[in-house]
């Protein structure tokens, strides 16, 4: 592998002007160079592509068609992206500083999966806090047990660990995801940085309800029906707690 690998970005965007130009800049502005940038827009029907257009420049693949949801889009772009690794970052999500990956590839540039912190931010921009879950020291496919600990935009893979989200998930596909690239994983670094930032109000909090079935079942594939329920029955009990923290419940 070479000193300096190539990274992989996919923006998976869809009626998005008022935040996917932030997106956009945050990728442009990095001042690690070797990035293959990708955007999937789902046949925007506001200003999205003409913005994106705006940066085609600075864009090395735009796909602008009807897609099946979120990761049918995220499909695409993993199947053209050429890339060592890659890393998600969809429309309103930016990375924390332009420095991030220079940072993160200078000490060490060939584990097969960097992660970090990932801080949350309203449609303004503003940093309201971290996710309610946030990543431990030690990683492995058996620490998202209790909950998407890790967020996909600031966990970046090795492209020949990453398989395709899985079509039948619809809101939580990302967790499966990433538990599969995990559990091929062998050097897992934690950056100990931000990496992200995350805009609230995804899908899975607009259809919290299916978003939990969809977790508890792909919960239930990985870690056993009984195990699941276990963790679940602490994952209740820990709630209360977290209603009184100044994290977000994202």
């Amino acid at each position: 592998m070479s000193t300096t690998p190539k990274i992989s970005i996919i923006t998976v965007v869809f009626n998005a002007q008022d935040f996917i130009e932030k997106t956009i800049l945050s990728v442009v502005n990095q001042t690690f160079k070797n990035i293959e940038y990708i955007i999937i827009d789902g046949k925007s029907t506001d200003n999205s592509l003409s913005i994106i257009n705006n940066y085609k420049t600075s864009i090395n693949k735009i796909i602008s068609e009807k897609d099946n949801g979120i990761y049918d889009a995220m499909n695409k772009g993993l199947k053209i992206a050429s890339g060592e690794y890659v890393l998600f970052l969809n429309a309103g999500d930016e990375f924390y500083d332009t420095t991030v990956l220079e940072t993160i590839f200078k000490t060490n540039s060939n584990a097969d999966v960097y992660y970090g912190n990932t801080a949350v931010i309203n449609f303004n921009g503003e940093i309201i806090g971290d996710r309610r879950l946030t990543p431990p020291n030690n990683l492995t496919w058996k620490s998202l047990k209790y909950g998407m600990c890790v967020s996909h935009q600031s966990f970046i893979a090795k492209r020949l660990l990453c398989d395709y989200y899985n079509l039948n998930y619809k809101i939580a596909a990302d967790i499966d995801w990433v538990i599969n690239v995990l559990k091929q994983a062998d050097s897992i670094n934690y950056t100990n940085q931000y990496i992200s930032k995350f805009l609230e109000g995804g899908v899975s909090n607009k259809k919290r309800k299916n978003a939990l079935k969809e977790r508890f079942s792909i919960m239930s594939k990985h870690y056993g029906f009984f195990q699941t329920v276990f963790n679940h029955v602490i994952i209740l009990f820990r709630y209360p707690f977290h209603l009184f923290s100044k994290k977000s419940m994202t």
